[in-house]
């Protein structure tokens, strides 16, 4: 293994990382409707679980209502059934051929609750960046250690390593600061 294969293997980790945070971001209510608060919904669909936008149109008409229109009629039970079991909080109402989800504002208290969680899940994020560097840069030292590396490249690894760390965690505040203003809107 040498450096180029460290940072390789960090970068595909920090990578992973950040796309759990955008689904965990993408999961916060922000008093918008999105189409991507049902991403993670399946549905016994003959058999087999199926995501519903596999089996559905989904859209956003307006900031307040999520539609979703089934291909097959015979879903939109599973597909409600899925709806009130999930952590969104919505009934959805049906008249046979679309299912709407209508959504409340939010109030500014619970809008300052969201903001905390996604303040808790970005430092979470950041915590697992600094602890991906860590283990990068205990490999490095390790491979120094046993001389498969020089000592110059070593400090090159660990440089670039916390490069690519400082990228990432800035990533991570822009993701909450765009999160928090979208919170704060009305």
């Amino acid at each position: 293994m040498t450096g180029k294969d460290i940072l390789r293997d960090t970068e595909g980790k920090m990578k992973k990382a950040m796309e759990t945070m955008l689904r965990e971001f993408s999961e916060v209510r922000t008093g918008r409707a999105q189409p991507a608060l049902i991403d993670d919904m399946h549905i016994d669909y003959y058999g087999t679980s199926t995501p519903i936008k596999q089996i559905a149109a989904v859209s956003a008409p307006d900031p307040r209502q999520i539609v979703i229109q089934p291909w097959d009629a015979n879903a939109i039970k599973d597909i409600e059934t899925a709806i009130l079991n999930s952590k969104l909080g919505i009934t959805p109402n049906s008249d046979g051929k679309f299912i709407r989800l209508a959504f409340p504002p939010l109030s500014s208290e619970r809008r300052e609750e969201f903001i905390k969680v996604c303040k808790d899940m970005a430092e979470r994020g950041r915590v697992t960046m600094r602890t991906i560097r860590r283990d990068a840069n205990d490999k490095a030292k390790k491979m120094q250690g046993e001389g498969h590396v020089s000592e110059d490249e070593k400090f090159k690894t660990e440089e670039e390593v916390q490069k690519m760390t400082d990228r990432f965690i800035k990533e991570i505040d822009v993701l909450l600061d765009k999160k928090s203003k979208e919170l704060r809107e009305v």
